[in-house]
């Protein structure tokens, strides 16, 4: 090789030295158990009032549960409470839901407690939304108004970076997911040093989140599907005609978003709005059926456990109604976030292709199907990839996913957001 070739330069990027990160290892561990407390206590909280309101109180009164008047008693009323709440209490519970993500604002303390009852209430109520965006403006609320008074020499996006990250392993019960997220976010901006420097305390508290979660509570994230051996040329067709299916389907509702949003809107007001989503989503629920209710982790797992108990056509009704329910409860002002029921959307669709196609792996559809919805509603391609790999946990689907994220991505980059801008308008 000619001594005048290119060669590569070393990095100019500052290193940082072990002393300046072993200060931020206290800290973020009692920002990780802190968040992950806080998601727990709220998720018991909204379980317990969950099985009062579907379970002890219709016995009670002797009506079904789930029966088709239940369903939609208790979405309106749901409706009602949560409208109560954005309505009179204090700080009336936060922002518009529907411009907010992942990346959470930094809100005033008086926001806070009326955002944790909205937030239970929704999700013992059976609107089809996760508690990922309020439980994280939560945990960011509270770790920089206390972090920086605790140490009012810090920066509040290093309080911002330890809450979320906490909140995110200890929702996914790995710090894998809060590192992927993280990372993705850095992504076009400035960073200083290598990269896992600045993901250290990040990461420190997303594993003492994951592992405050799993000692105090039982995984999520179980679906005991068909095992699944080395993929094939039939697994990659089918990765990839589902992971693009799902993409497309989850385009329908983000193109959709801002119009059923600003409907709701003309309501004006959160007592019209939050019982006339409750009404929606009641008349889907009895299209649907029960299992298109709540958040749906633990309606997946009932899916998983008998991928044949279901016809195509059924699968696919669930499919669409519990997108609509996502679409209605994220645009009438429900508090809650997007992933899980996404992940449920996904997860109906690849078990529809199985039952259409039985060469379809259930183990490749769901995952695919997984992938490509979400893909479509967050536009992140990590946490979209880690969740539908998680899902199965093995590693041929592994491969296979990389794969069919290509034209899934080609799909939805470039496209709107399922977030809108203050204005109503869809953010890019």
């Amino acid at each position: 090789m000619a001594q005048d070739s290119v060669q590569q330069e070393p990095s100019t990027a500052p290193a940082t030295r072990a002393r300046d990160l072993l200060p931020t290892v206290v800290p973020a561990l009692v920002v990780g158990v802190a968040a992950s407390l806080l998601l727990v206590g709220v998720s018991r909280a909204a379980e317990e009032l969950q099985d009062v309101l579907w379970q002890n109180l219709p016995d009670a009164l002797g009506v079904g549960g789930y029966s088709v008047l239940w369903m939609f008693v208790m979405l309106v009323a749901t409706g009602i409470a949560v409208g109560l709440v954005v309505w009179k209490v204090p700080g009336h519970a936060g922002p518009d839901p529907a411009t907010t993500g992942l990346e959470a604002p930094v809100l005033p303390p008086v926001v806070l407690p009326g955002l944790l009852l909205a937030t239970a209430l929704m999700l013992a109520g059976g609107p089809s939304l996760g508690p990922e965006n309020p439980i994280i403006a939560v945990n960011v609320s509270l770790a920089v108004l206390l972090g920086t008074r605790a140490f009012p020499r810090t920066q509040e996006h290093g309080w911002v970076a330890l809450a979320e990250a906490a909140t995110i392993g200890a929702l996914f019960g790995t710090p894998v997911a809060a590192a992927l997220v993280i990372s993705e976010a850095l992504t076009g901006r400035q960073v200083r040093g290598q990269l896992w420097d600045s993901l250290f305390a990040p990461l420190v508290a997303a594993g003492a989140g994951a592992l405050t979660v799993s000692l105090v509570s039982r995984p999520s994230f179980d679906l005991d599907l068909p095992p699944f051996g080395r993929p094939g040329w039939a697994d990659l067709l089918s990765s990839l005609a589902v992971a693009s299916a799902g993409a497309l389907l989850g385009l329908c509702a983000v193109y959709a978003f801002p119009y059923v949003h600003g409907a709701f809107r003309r309501l004006r007001h959160p007592l019209l709005m939050l019982p006339a989503g409750g009404v929606v989503l009641g008349a889907l629920a009895a299209l649907g059926g029960h299992l298109t209710l709540f958040k749906g982790l633990d309606e997946i797992t009932v899916l998983a456990a008998d991928p044949g108990g279901w016809s195509a056509g059924q699968f696919a009704t669930m499919t669409v109604v519990k997108l609509a329910a996502l679409l209605v409860a994220a645009s009438c002002g429900f508090r809650g976030g997007r992933i899980f029921p996404a992940v449920f959307v996904g997860t109906a669709l690849g078990l529809c292709a199985h039952a259409l196609v039985p060469g379809v792996h259930p183990a490749v559809g769901v995952s695919a199907g997984v992938l490509g919805v979400l893909l479509a509603i967050t536009r992140q391609g990590w946490v979209s990839l880690f969740v539908a790999a998680f899902l199965v946990a093995s590693p041929g689907i592994l491969a296979l996913l990389c794969i069919a994220s290509l034209p899934a991505w080609l799909l939805v980059t470039g496209r709107p957001l399922m977030q809108l801008r203050p204005d109503g308008t869809s953010a890019r």
